[in-house]
């Protein structure tokens, strides 16, 4: 059922970094995320699928992993990405992104839960650094990386306190606890 992968997809950001995902599987999900809608069927995403784990290596340092859990740089090793898909835009067929890009990565993502996998679609990069080691032309816009592997870690869906800090947190025993608003509150009309 949809809700529950749309339940197991949370943003997990460690993984049994031993558990390989191979090239084939990256090939699977970017297909679905080719099948998915995209504005006026343009189709301007394009990605660098990467599996190894020299480049791997490479690409965990140009990327921020939790911005409100100030005092942790990231997953250590061994607990790292076994896999990332770089998304672009190609500024040649559309200039400006529209939501393309959001579309695809959720394909992405479910079609990852479906399959056992977890992942973290990953916005704050360090693009300059991300465009020179893969020789990105400028004609592409870097969108995300979409890192991906076995998840290591229990994130659990809680509704917001009273104080309505929306801010994610982990506990003693590494549960990483995501508040989400009640839906009355974000439904504002309708009959």
């Amino acid at each position: 059922m949809l809700k529950d992968l749309i339940m197991k997809n949370r943003s997990y950001r460690r993984f049994y970094q031993e558990q390989a995902i191979d090239m084939a599987t990256l090939r699977e999900l970017v297909d679905l995320a080719r099948l998915s809608p995209c504005g006026a069927n343009l189709q301007p995403l394009k990605y660098i699928l990467v599996c190894d784990r020299k480049s791997n290596k490479k690409i965990f340092p140009l990327l921020s992993w939790a911005a409100y859990l100030k005092d942790w740089p990231g997953p250590p090793e061994g607990e790292r990405p076994a896999a990332y898909i770089i998304m672009l835009q190609d500024k040649a067929i559309r200039p400006q992104p529209g939501c393309d890009h959001g579309i695809a990565a959720m394909s992405i993502m479910l079609g990852a839960v479906e399959k056992g996998w977890g992942g973290c679609i990953i916005a704050t990069i360090k693009k300059d650094e991300l465009r020179v080691l893969y020789g990105i032309p400028e004609q592409h816009e870097i969108m995300l990386v979409l890192a991906l592997g076995k998840p290591k870690e229990n994130v659990k869906i809680e509704p917001i306190g009273a104080n309505g800090d929306v801010g994610y947190w982990r506990d003693e025993q590494g549960v990483h606890h995501v508040p989400k608003r009640p839906l009355k509150e974000i439904i504002l009309g309708g009959k």
